[in-house]
């Protein structure tokens, strides 16, 4: 595994040690997840807009009109 340093600000720091002792983890842990939740949201939304704009999906109609 590497390492990375990153700069967040300190109210950031301390919302996320105050949700880690919550959830008794560590700072680390609940950044990666974080970090991996994120990346799975925005791959499945990135999906999903390409899907929407796809004219040769069979599931939208793109010949509808309002009328």
């Amino acid at each position: 595994m590497r390492q990375i340093s990153v700069k967040l600000p300190g109210e950031l720091i301390a919302a996320l040690d105050e949700e880690a002792a919550k959830l008794h983890r560590a700072r680390v842990d609940v950044i990666r997840e974080a970090v991996e939740y994120y990346l799975g949201d925005f791959e499945a939304i990135s999906r999903a807009a390409e899907v929407l704009c796809d004219p040769a999906d069979p599931v939208l109609d793109w010949e509808y009109r309002k009328a």
